[in-house]
Parts: C-alpha cells; structure tokens; sequence
C-alpha cells in the first residue's frame, strides 16, 4: 500500500512540474511575441521623408515642389497614437496665422531701423541689438517675396544666388568697381572681390597664407568684421576655416543675407558698445579688410590712471561735452575672443598709407596718427607684429601672459580685468581692460590649454573640460554625448532628406549644449550654427569653439541676429523645456518660422506633452509635422517632432481669395 501511495504521489508531482513547465513556456513565448511585435512596430520604415523629395534642378523656375511640401505616406504610417494615451488633434480647428504685410519680407526684429533711430549713435548703439517690446510682437508670418526660388546648392552657391529671393541691386551698383556682386540676368553673381582684394578673396587669402600658416590645420576658426558679402570667410571655406562672418545692417543693404544666401556663415553684428556674442578664447584668427571700425578712436572715457600710461588720447565733443578717449578699446575686444597665439589680420586704412593716402582723401599726418595709435594700443595688449607686407599688417597674440606685465611697465595701459567670467558677453558692455588668460607654470605653456589641429580637433577632448573649468561636464560624459550623437544622426537621415544630399547647407541648432549634433555633421557638405541659450548653466560654448566649430549666444524670448529665411534646417533640442516658464512658445516658433527657407524642416526633441502642443500651434503656420518615437523605442519619454514649412510666397497669399 505504501508503494502504491508513494508511486501515485511522484506520478502527481511531475504532472505539476509538466503544467507549470509549460505555463512558464507559454507565458515565455507570449513576451517574446509581443516584443517581437512592438519592435516591429517601433521600427522606423527606410522612406521616412515628411515631403516628396524636391528636385533641387538649379535651374527651375519655381519650388520644385509646385509650391506645397508633402508629408510622405511612410511618415504617416507611423501609429504614435497606439503607443501613447495622449490625444493629438488633428483636425482643422488650429489657429491660422495670417502673413504680415509685404513690407516685412526682410524684418529683422531686433535690428529694425525705424526703432534703432531712437537710440545713442554714440559707439554705433543705434545699430547694436533693440529688439520690441512685447506689445510690438508681430502675431503673423513673414512672406517669402514673389518667385522665390529654392537657393543653389553649395559649392554653386557660393557664386550665385537668384535675384527674386533678396531683390536689391544697390550693391551691385555702389560695389561695381570692387566686384562685390554683379547682376546677370535672373541671379546674382559673386566674383569674390572686395574693397582690398580687386584680384579676388582667393588670391588674397594667397598673400596672407604666405605670412601665417592657413592650411596646415592650426587656424580652424575665425571671425571677419565688417563683412560684406562674405566673400572672404566663402573662401577660407575652402582651406577647412569656418569664419563668423558679421555686419551691421546698414546703408549696404542685405549684406549679410547675401552671405546665409551663398551658404556662409554669417549674422547681423557690429563693433558698438557692446561685447561680441561669442566667449573668450574663441577665434584663432580674426580679419579686418576696410571694415570702417575705429580701432584708434573710440570715444570711450578713461577708466585708469592717466599718469601711468603711455597712450594716445583725444577729444571728441558730442552732446555738447567733450569726453577724454582712449585708443584701442574695440582692439581689448578682439583680444578677448582671440585664442592665445592668434592672429589678428589688418588691411585697407592706415596701412600702406604712403600709397593710398591721395585715394582715400586723408593727410598723410592723419593716417600716420592713426596707424601710430594702432600700433601703440597693440603693444599694450601684449601682441607682437608679426609682419607688415604690401597691403598686409599681421600681429599675434602672446600664449600667455607670464611677459605681459613687464611689456606693460614700458608701454601702459589697460589693467587686467577683475571679472570672474570672461566668456559673459550677452548684452555685457566693453571694458577698458585686458581679459587675463589662464595662468601658466612655464613661459611656453599655452594657456587655457594647446589645441589640436583640424580635423582632430573636433572629437578630441576639449581642454576647457580636460582641466575640469566646465561645472559638471567630465571627460566620460563628453565620450558619451559624442556616441549618442551618432545614434541619433544616423536616425535623422531616415526622418529627413538625407544630410549628405546637398539640400541642406545652412543649419541651426538651437540648444547645442557641447557640440555634438554639429560634429557628427561635420562630415557632411553643411556648416551649423551652434546657439548656446545665454543662461545656460554650465555655459558651453567656449567648447564648442574648442572643437573647431562656430556659434553664439542667444535669448529666445527675443529675435535671432538675422535675416528671414536663411536657415535649411533647425535643430531645437529641449528648447521649450528651457523656456517654458519664461515666454510665450507661440512668439518663439513664430521666429523659427521667419529664420527658416520655405520647404525647410525642423526637428525638435522634447517631451510628448510639449511637442503635442507645439503641433497645435505649428499647424496653424502653413506647417507640416509628424510626431514619432524616440530612436531608442515607444517606451523613452522623450519624442520627435519632425516638420516642414510648406512653400509659399506674398505674391500667392495676395492671390488667394
């Protein structure tokens, strides 16, 4: 009896472990079933453009689009509803915005003439930024002008773009002799010439590579001042420099756009009262060729002992007072955002004034007062002239400043600064002193740290974060960001027309934190504009420079430093997170909107809750978007919203009934 009980009770135990064996099975190959089925799901299809693929023929006549971009049917099979419980409205019930007028094709809202007229010309403070109040807020969209035309593609746009999208021939005219621009027939030419460069931007950049070295990869950025077209950072594009390009908008009408036009870096900027928006330590080489900046007289009042310098002083008599200036201050500028060892590149007045002095209809004594004052104020800054060659001046900044304060017992003038930040420039005013570099244990130690040549520049570790001067950003989470950059470039191409085709040249990033979007693209025909919003803590875009790369500081509770449309793509990275509690998003998509091309995209990176909204808002701008999941999958809170601006131009609203 207990051997049957016993063979009877084994016999039941291992029918349990059979049941529960294959419930276990059972439940095992449901999840792999499932995950299975919602990878499949998540996974993104390989035609995943938001508009039919425009032909970029150059030589069309409208957008190739016929004046509407189209969502793809790939992008609009992606079911974002089944994996979220958020309801995204997609009817017809949005706000439409209505165009502005025509007269606002080109408005530029913090550098608008009628109000600059109310300011100081002072130090040019009537140029510098001035952006309207939030009662003079435009609440419309800006028109593209009649027949604009889709821009060339680059390299062809860096000598021609089409007469219709910036219909202003005052350059042409006031420029002819000097080759700034020509007009032939339905576009414009640039033939690369300049107010001192009539042999071309090319041969120029020639003569100054005979003198410093342009190509071997130590000079990767610099900053022209006073740019006309652009011509020259359009050149140096060439020798693998990346220029800021900047000048005011001024009597020389559409300068600037001409140069975004031509697919160059460049923004709305001047020399005034104000320091530059860019960090300290930024450029490796900064240019001036007849920029019309009075290096010499600035007007500024003294603010160190007179009894102790030896510098030149004068007197300017404005408002009826006579303020006591001193030479050089707009020279402490640039040296602020030159690296150590940079260089800085004079031409046009003073130099070689015993030739041109009759032509540009000054005494000779003045233009030798203003070169004497040139050379004073730079020996003061501790830079050493490198050569003085035909039209050519070239000085050097030091790589420390361990000598500086004996050249300054013999020559005077200007103290170290006692600010603790010198990357602060958002609406900072200049100051008459020195920016101090890193200190150094060795006279040939580079301060701040030596920078590799180009191309390694751009993925090696910055030294401002290898000497640990950026709060929280270790050498590990650089690596990291770097790896995710390429996870995520590489999902771009699938949402986007692929970087590499040439239809996108001039590119934003809105809140590009270290760089990374901007050097994984570094590869491709484009160039980024890297805006670090100016509150950021920490404050990353002396890193960004470090990486051979370009930007600037921006607020985006106010207007962006450009002319409308110039922009292919942008970039907007938790940006309505950051400004979420600060200003309305409606007044900062509707500036995303000015800045960019018509057919141009736009790619945000945020939380589903802000993009759902920034859709209900978008919709009503002639845009059209799509929301998809994070390229990691369904289950990462952070989602894209991929848009693209439909074509449209003033002429076709004026048109409609």
């Amino acid at each position: 009896m207990a051997r049957d009980y016993s063979g009877s009770q084994m016999h039941h135990q291992l029918e349990a472990k059979r049941r529960r064996l294959t419930w276990i099975l059972g439940v095992s190959a449901l999840c792999i079933l499932f995950y299975v089925l919602g990878a499949w799901q998540a996974t993104p299809s390989t035609q995943y453009d938001l508009y039919t693929k425009v032909a970029c023929d150059n030589n069309t006549t409208t957008s190739g689009n016929n004046g509407n971009a189209t969502l793809s049917s790939s992008s609009m099979d992606l079911d974002f509803a089944s994996h979220h419980q958020i309801e995204v409205d997609s009817s017809n019930t949005a706000s439409e915005f209505p165009p502005c007028d025509m007269s606002y094709s080109e408005y530029t809202p913090c550098q608008d003439k009628v109000r600059g007229r109310k300011f100081d010309r002072d130090m040019m403070k009537y140029r510098e930024r001035h952006c309207p109040d939030k009662e003079e807020l435009l609440l419309c969209l800006i028109p593209a002008p009649p027949n604009y035309k889709t821009p060339f593609k680059w390299p062809q746009s860096r000598d021609y773009a089409w007469y219709n999208n910036i219909p202003h021939k005052e350059l042409s005219i006031e420029k002819a002799i000097q080759n700034w621009i020509q007009v032939e027939g339905d576009r414009f030419r640039f033939p690369g010439g300049g107010t001192m460069f009539p042999r071309g931007a090319d041969a120029y950049i020639d003569d100054i590579g005979e003198l410093i070295p342009l190509t071997d990869g130590k000079i990767r950025t610099a900053v022209d001042t006073g740019c006309g077209v652009a011509s020259f950072g359009a050149y140096l594009l060439k020798r693998d420099i990346l220029t800021m390009s900047f000048a005011p908008r001024d009597t020389h009408e559409a300068q600037v756009q001409f140069a975004l036009e031509r697919g160059v870096p460049a923004m709305i900027g001047i020399m005034g009262s104000q320091r530059l928006p860019y960090p300290a330590r930024a450029f490796d080489l900064a240019h001036c060729s007849r920029c019309l900046i009075p290096w010499s007289d600035n007007g500024k009042p003294s603010l160190y002992p007179l009894s102790k310098t030896k510098i030149t002083l004068f007197y300017i008599i404005a408002n009826g007072l006579i303020y006591l200036g001193i030479d050089g201050l707009y020279l402490t500028e640039v040296d602020r955002i030159l690296r150590p060892g940079g260089y800085w590149v004079l031409s046009g007045p003073p130099i070689r004034w015993k030739k041109y002095w009759r032509g540009w209809e000054r005494t000779k004594e003045d233009l030798k007062r203003e070169q004497d004052s040139i050379e004073d104020a730079a020996k003061r800054l501790c830079w050493k002239k490198v050569t003085e060659h035909d039209d050519l001046a070239i000085w050097q900044k030091p790589i420390n400043h361990l000598k500086c304060v004996k050249i300054k017992e013999n020559y005077g003038g200007p103290p170290m600064c006692r600010s603790q930040d010198p990357d602060t420039a958002w609406y900072r005013n200049l100051e008459d002193c020195i920016t101090p570099l890193p200190e150094v244990t060795n006279a040939n130690e580079v301060a701040g740290g030596e920078l590799l040549n180009w191309s390694e520049r751009v993925f090696a570790v910055p030294p401002r974060i290898s000497y640990g001067s950026v709060p929280g950003i270790s050498v590990d989470r650089y690596v990291v960001e770097n790896e995710l950059w390429k996870d995520r470039i590489e999902n771009y191409n699938r949402l986007i027309t692929p970087l590499s085709s040439g239809r996108h040249r001039n590119i934003m990033d809105m809140n590009a934190y270290l760089g990374g979007f901007a050097a994984e693209l570094s590869k491709y025909p484009v160039w980024v504009m890297n805006v670090v919003p100016h509150n950021s803590d920490p404050d990353t875009l002396g890193v960004i420079y470090e990486r051979g790369l370009i930007g600037t500081y921006q607020d985006w509770c106010e207007g962006f430093s450009t002319y409308p449309r110039t922009y292919d793509l942008i970039h907007a990275n938790g940006v309505f997170t950051m400004y979420g509690d600060r200003c309305d998003m409606t007044y900062i998509l509707l500036e995303m909107d000015r800045i960019l091309r018509p057919e141009g995209s736009v790619i945000f990176r945020d939380t589903v809750e802000l993009l759902v909204k920034i859709k209900s808002i978008t919709d009503g701008m002639r845009w059209k978007s799509q929301i998809v999941d994070h390229e990691s999958g369904p289950f990462n809170p952070e989602k894209i919203l991929v848009a693209v601006k439909t074509y449209w131009t003033g002429e076709a609203t004026h048109k409609q009934p």
